[in-house]
């Protein structure tokens, strides 16, 4: 469970960016790193036998809200871990002059990570006397994956196909006429797709022309919408309470969704303050049913629905005028 600090926290956010990654002195090319997806694929083709990866990394942080705050001695760590190994490298950043930024490199060995490490970067300063406080981290960790060539976030959903109507599980039948289920009880948030509903699962795996592009670009979208409304009511229903009753990070995938949802669903609010309430209005039930709009929306903008709806739109119209003419 996360720690939900019992002093002032920084309200604006904290953003870290990969600028360049190299392997052995080797610039990586830059589709090996992901701003939009936050992940670095830190393997070059052909060749697994790298010793030290470099990743130069930039950090913006709220500056007015630092230099009138209660906080002394702030600096900047980013800190790597990989549970696989319990490797933990902690690295402090260069404060510019010129700017609000933090710069510097992380290094990334070879011989302490296997498969995939946690990049978060922190604020870190002095409050009332006491050093050490983190006072921010980013709204979003990077993934440095070691086997990786393509950087995307894994193992964060899992898709599967099942026939719902005839197949072996059969505690999907009773689904049979739904289209897919979303599946938040285990480990990982499952995604079922129903290869029973007709043209579903080839209108996703082989689209083929602009219009079925565009169509299954939408229902993936939907999907992903569903799934991560889904994924935030189950994370917010697991939230655990500390000793004075204080609501703290579930682990794992729920912790992330939350983390990813809650500046969207709360907006302008520290995460643990967005956090405590909506836990607050779920729980009372005050405000909980004028919140969902607001969940709804976070959703859809995580699925990129808007921009699916847009290209689906524009191509049925661009498909309607060619047919006219």
């Amino acid at each position: 469970m996360s720690t939900v600090y019992p002093y002032p926290t920084l309200l604006g956010r904290i953003d870290a960016s990969v600028r360049r990654a190299s392997i052995d002195g080797r610039d990586l090319p830059l589709s090996y790193v992901s701003e939009r997806e936050h992940v670095v694929a830190l393997h070059q083709i052909d060749r697994d036998d790298w010793r030290e990866g470099v990743l130069e990394l930039e950090v913006t942080a709220p500056g007015d809200e630092l230099a009138d705050g209660p906080w002394a001695a702030v600096t900047c760590v980013a800190v790597l871990t990989e549970g696989a190994t319990n490797a933990r490298t902690v690295t402090r950043l260069e404060r510019s002059r010129t700017d609000r930024k933090w710069r510097g490199e992380v290094v990334v060995r070879r011989s302490s990570h296997v498969a995939r490490a946690t990049l978060q970067v922190s604020l870190v300063g002095s409050y009332d006397g006491v050093d050490g406080r983190v006072i921010g981290t980013a709204d979003e960790p990077w993934f440095v994956d070691l086997l990786a060539r393509t950087p995307i976030r894994r193992r964060e959903i899992e898709i599967r196909q099942e026939d719902f109507r005839d197949g072996p599980h059969e505690w999907l039948h009773p689904f049979r006429d739904s289209p897919w289920l979303v599946e938040t009880t285990g480990d990982l948030p499952v995604v079922y797709l129903n290869k029973s509903f007709e043209g579903l699962t080839e209108l996703l795996n082989t689209p083929r022309g602009p219009l079925e592009k565009a169509t299954a670009g939408l229902v993936a979208a939907q999907v992903a919408g569903e799934a991560w409304t889904a994924m935030f009511h189950a994370a917010l229903g697991d939230v655990e309470l500390d000793e004075d009753g204080t609501p703290g990070f579930p682990d794992g995938w729920r912790e992330a969704a939350l983390r990813a949802m809650l500046p969207d669903v709360l907006p302008g609010r520290p995460l643990a303050d967005a956090l405590a309430e909506a836990h607050a209005r779920r729980r009372e039930g005050h405000g909980w049913a004028e919140l969902q709009s607001r969940i709804q929306f976070a959703a859809a903008r995580r699925a990129q629905v808007p921009k699916q709806l847009t290209t689906a739109v524009r191509t049925v119209s661009r498909n309607q005028e060619g047919a006219s003419r």
